[in-house]
């Protein structure tokens, strides 16, 4: 009976200390603020790996809102178009934080509690926003729609 107890407490201790199995998914985010916009893709598969790409326009000069929805096609089909050559890589995951292997700035926050994913997005050295993801079951043509309505 000791050695079952001895297994049991065995197995808690390896539980508690196995890495968490990140979430499995696709999510978009758009961003846009004075002169800058933001589209970007994530999707991580049942094995961990992540494939994620952001395109950005800064000092966007939008004169109209021609020009703003030419701008917002322009960055959904080069992601579209550019998403085959992105690379699903390994990242280190505590639970709630996806990293690079061995780094320390976050890249992707995920809240288990509220399901809610949030891309860290770098600009250079200059400073990092934070943008909400949106889950989808599959990538579509024109993301930006989708953050119209």
């Amino acid at each position: 009976m000791a050695r079952l107890a001895v297994l049991f407490l065995l197995s808690l201790a390896l539980a508690a200390c196995s890495k968490p199995a990140p979430p499995a998914g696709r999510w978009v985010a758009h961003y846009e603020s004075a002169g800058t916009m933001v589209d970007a893709r994530l999707e991580i598969g049942t094995n961990g790996l992540v494939r994620v790409s952001a395109l950005d326009l800064v000092d966007a000069l939008v004169n109209s809102d021609d020009d703003r929805i030419a701008m917002h096609a322009q960055l959904a089909a080069d992601l579209a178009n550019g998403w085959s050559d992105v690379t699903p890589r390994a990242m280190d995951f505590d639970g709630k934080i996806f990293r690079k292997p061995g780094g320390y700035a976050p890249q992707i926050e995920w809240n288990p509690d509220t399901k809610r994913m949030t891309l860290v997005f770098y600009f250079g050295t200059q400073h990092s926003i934070r943008i909400p993801m949106h889950p989808v079951d599959d990538f579509g043509d024109d993301p930006w729609s989708k953050s119209a309505a």
